[in-house]
């Protein structure tokens, strides 16, 4: 039986710190499904970098060579989807101390939503525990480069959203 994750994320935009993660998790799972979890209730915020299906796109292209690694969208409940898709488990990035709580409380109300998954932590490598999509939209506001945080082509489409 395959041991199939998925790593929900809004990825907006996907990081390094992300390709750290899902590289890694590729070494206790058969296959990770990379979710880029959206609400259909709410419009996309104008703080966004990327659309939906941008994002999508951006992060195939990181996996390209990698077909362990699929990509999907979510708009409800992941839990939801790891029952529909035959997910056994939950991978989560931690950055810091302040990242463990909340990832708690969620990882516990996913375990009441559905006991058939369960949640890893996975401690962020040291070269990435600071950064997060946030910040590295803040710096490009600001004029700031972000070319050692983002693979390749995320770098690139940011390059096409300035000009």
């Amino acid at each position: 039986m395959k041991r199939i994750a998925m790593y929900p994320g809004s990825f907006d935009p996907i990081t390094n710190g992300h390709v750290d993660i899902i590289d890694r998790g590729l070494r206790a799972f058969d296959e990770i499904v990379v979710v880029v979890a959206t609400n259909p209730r709410k419009q996309e915020s104008k703080s966004s970098l990327f659309s939906v299906d941008e994002r999508v796109k951006l992060i195939r292209e990181v996996f390209k060579d990698e077909p362990r690694i699929r990509v999907d969208i979510s708009t409800g409940l992941i839990m939801d989807y790891a029952r529909d898709n035959g997910v056994s488990a939950v991978l989560r990035g931690l950055r810091a101390a302040g990242d463990f709580e909340n990832e708690f409380m969620m990882a516990s109300m996913n375990r009441g939503l559905n006991p058939e998954v369960d949640t890893f932590f996975m401690v962020t490598g040291h070269d990435w525990f600071f950064i997060s999509s946030s910040i590295l939209k803040e710096v490009l506001q600001f004029g700031g480069s972000v070319a050692e945080y983002v693979p390749s082509p995320v770098l690139e489409a940011l390059g096409k959203k300035r000009s």
